[in-house]
Formats: structure tokens, sequence, C-alpha cells
């Protein structure tokens, strides 16, 4: 299969695609698209992993996502077991989410934060990325605050084995490129396509420090607004990329296909 994009981050495990994987999966193929298919729970981890065992083009990330950790415990166990299969390339979603959650307090916080340490001693372990969600409260840049100081402490424990993607990043320039010094990289999703939020950032960090990926189901690009995502989104994601910056289309392609390549040490 010749790849021509990854989408850094996606759920076709998800029941939205119950119908119509096997057809998606073959189209994503088709187009040269690899995937990396995302659990958020053990559930959908596991899901995950079934799934990409039978297609070239499709790796698994497993963790517990931080809106789910008030409801299931984070089975190292498990999740370690899962993680030792070829197919799995990252740990993960994982990460803070004061967006959300009904009531945001000192428990949930220091909850989500226990469980993102969980995350980060497997994938230290295992020496995967993190794929990392971080939704800050309304007009607030504080889970990404929370968030840059674990990664600081856990890169004075582990070095230079920590690294990882924060998956679409909502942070300003002064976040990412924090982020970017401790190693990791910054993705973004369709909502570029139809939103201009994101450009002052898209123009200012480098573009060796971006992935492209859909979230797919969520977040339709402009073409397909209020229908379900797919990861061939990922190909007008990379485009936007390329205009927000005023650089050659295939240049961007190239680059976000390897950025991804070297970070989840992909061979497709």
């Amino acid at each position: 299969m010749n790849v021509r994009y990854i989408d850094a981050h996606c759920h076709i495990q998800f029941e939205q695609y119950t119908e119509d994987d096997v057809e998606l999966i073959w189209r994503m193929k088709e187009e040269g698209v690899a995937g990396i298919v995302v659990g958020v729970d053990l559930k959908s981890s596991k899901e995950a992993v079934v799934l990409t065992k039978e297609h070239e083009h499709l790796f698994a990330s497993v963790g517990l996502h931080p809106n789910h950790a008030a409801d299931e415990a984070f089975d190292a166990g498990a999740f370690r077991e899962l993680a030792q299969h070829q197919k799995v390339v990252a740990i993960g979603e994982c990460g803070l989410d004061y967006f959300r959650p009904v009531e945001v307090n000192e428990e949930v916080k220091n909850k989500q934060k226990e469980v993102l340490r969980m995350h980060i001693a497997l994938a230290t372990e295992r020496g995967l990325p993190l794929i990392i969600h971080a939704r800050p409260s309304k007009g607030t840049m504080d889970a990404y605050t929370d968030l840059i100081g674990i990664l600081k402490e856990a890169k004075s424990a582990h070095g230079g084995n920590l690294r990882g993607d924060v998956h679409f990043f909502v942070g300003g320039i002064a976040e990412a490129e924090t982020l970017i010094a401790l190693n990791f990289t910054i993705s973004f999703t369709a909502v570029i396509t139809f939103a201009r939020d994101y450009d002052a950032v898209i123009k200012a960090v480098p573009l060796a420090s971006i992935l492209s990926e859909t979230d797919a189901p969520y977040v339709a690009p402009r073409s397909r607004r209020g229908k379900r995502n797919d990861p061939l989104a990922a190909i007008e994601v990379v485009a936007k990329i390329a205009e927000i910056r005023g650089e050659p289309l295939e240049t961007v392609r190239a680059v976000l296909l390897e950025n991804a390549k070297r970070l989840f040490v992909l061979k497709p």
C-alpha cells in the first residue's frame, strides 16, 4: 500500500461505523490513508486492537479517556497486556478535560491527573508515545497548564523516553511551543476547514511538529458539515494546513506523513 496520509487519531471501531466499516477501510486503502484507531476505555481499546490486526494500514492506541476516568478504573494489567500487541503504537487517549464534566472540582481534577500519570508510566515502560486529550475550561488554559506541569515532572523522571501527540490542539502559541519543547507534536482536525481560531498556531509552530487527524466520527470538514466524519477527511486537513501556512501542498503532505511515521514508529 502506498501511504500518503496518516490520520493520527480516529475512532472507526465505534458503533457509528458498524454498517460500513469494511467499505470505509477499503476506501482508506485506495486513497492511501492510514489511521491510528484510538481507544477511549478498555472495551474500545480492545476493539481497536482487534480491528487493526486485519489491516496493514491501521494501527491502535489503547487508553482511558479522562471523561471515563470517573466511571472506569484504569486496569493497568489489562492495558499493559493490550500494549504488548504488535499493532499498538501508542498509549491513550488519556489526559485532562476540565470542560465537559458537569462538575469540575479538585477531586475530579486529581482523579484525572492520577490516571494520566498511570498512562505515562505505561507509555515509558513500553517505549510508546502518548496520545493526549487536553481541554481547558472556557476562557482559560488550565488543563494545558496542569498537563505541562505533569509532563515536566515526568520528563525529569523518565527523560527522553517521554514523547507523544496532543490531539485536537486548542491552546495558544505559548502552550504549543512549551509542549513541542517537551518532545510532543500537536495535531489538528477538520475543524480548521471552517474555523479560523487555529490559524495563528498553525502558522507559528514548526511544520515538523504538526500532525493531521480527524477525531472521526466527530467534527466533519466544511464539505460534510453535520454528517459523520471519517479518516478520509485527513486529506482535507492536510490541504488546509498547507493553505494556512502558504506552503506547497506536496511539501506539507510529505512532512506530515513523516512526522506521524517518526512519532509512532510506523513503516507502512
